[in-house]
């Protein structure tokens, strides 16, 4: 019975962000136009030259600016709201992206799908262990073998939440009020653990661009670029 209970909070939580980002949405479009990790994905752009692309909570789309011209683009977000604003964005930058509602937990594409695949600020959002791993393991699904991904997460040790414990709620106000989006803090060693377990070949592990500190456990994000091994 409390495993039952356990699963059905974890329903709840994930129903209850799927509704705050479908609330935020217009705002999050006007106010997060550009992408904050614009530098990271070109970077990959530039690695990765053209496939099939993967964008797992595309949110409404300033992710796939760089991949425009030489990749076929997908994009999946849980949020209907934030799919429609990804379409918005698509028809006004010209580009070609296949979109659907869909959760990070159940990828709706055949195994081996794609070549590579994004997922920024996607996985920080998922509550519970067990949906996590299998977030990840549906990311491993999709993606071709010796495919490369790129994600980002926040921080466990960013100054900011050092008091604060693994999960929390940040604000974000709207014309009803104040909403808060559930957050899963991640530290360095924790995401390489559940990468490398999950069957993944860690590439590299870094800070986001315009972190200057060191040493880098205390950014605010956490970049892996990763491979199916």
């Amino acid at each position: 019975m409390e495993d039952l209970y356990r699963e059905f909070t974890k329903f709840v939580a994930m129903t209850t962000n799927k509704r705050i980002f479908d609330e935020i949405a217009e705002s999050w479009y006007r106010l997060r136009h550009w992408s904050r990790f614009t530098k990271e994905v070109e970077g990959m752009a530039s690695r990765w030259h053209k496939g099939k692309l993967l964008n797992i909570g595309c949110a409404h789309g300033p992710d796939f600016l760089p991949f425009k011209d030489n990749f076929e683009l997908y994009g999946v977000d849980f949020s209907a709201q934030m799919v429609k604003l990804a379409q918005k964005y698509a028809d006004k930058f010209d580009l070609e992206a296949n979109l659907t509602v869909a959760d990070a937990n159940f990828l709706p594409y055949m195994d081996s799908t794609f070549d590579q695949v994004i997922a920024v600020a996607t996985y920080h959002h998922i509550q519970g262990d067990k949906q996590r791993q299998n977030a990840f393991q549906e990311l491993r699904r999709v993606l071709k073998s010796g495919g490369e991904a790129f994600i980002t997460v926040w921080n466990r040790w960013q100054p900011g939440f050092w008091l604060k414990g693994k999960e929390v709620n940040i604000p974000w106000k709207s014309k009803g009020g104040i909403l808060y989006r559930y957050y899963y803090l991640f530290s360095y060693p924790e995401l390489h653990n559940l990468l490398t377990r999950g069957g993944f070949e860690i590439i590299s592990m870094f800070p986001e661009k315009s972190y200057r500190l060191s040493p880098k456990f205390f950014s605010r994000n956490i970049c892996a670029l990763i491979k199916k091994s």
